[in-house]
């Protein structure tokens, strides 16, 4: 097991990562935004308005994304499966 394999592989890792995380956190930015400029306008100052919009965008989200973040995730577990051998020999 060299130092390139191990990088590689942590690499794929964060990648996968990222891009499974990536439309979760975007959704959860764009519901945040909107509920702060609605609370702008309307001068609602309350700090937990914002919660309960983002956590049904986010499990929306989950269930939209979730067979493709699924797909990705079994892919890379997979692909490390495979690459027991490599690790050990």
């Amino acid at each position: 097991m060299t130092s390139e394999f191990v990088i590689s592989l942590a690499e794929q890792g964060v990648y996968v990562t990222l891009l499974i995380t990536g439309p979760l956190l975007i959704l959860a930015l764009a519901v945040g935004l909107l509920v702060s400029i609605f609370q702008a306008t309307t001068q609602i100052q309350e700090q937990t308005l914002a919660f309960i919009p983002k956590i049904i965008a986010v499990f929306v989200g989950v269930v939209f994304f979730g067979p493709w973040m699924l797909v990705r995730m079994v892919d890379f577990t997979l692909k490390i499966f495979h690459n027991i051998p490599n690790v050990i020999g």
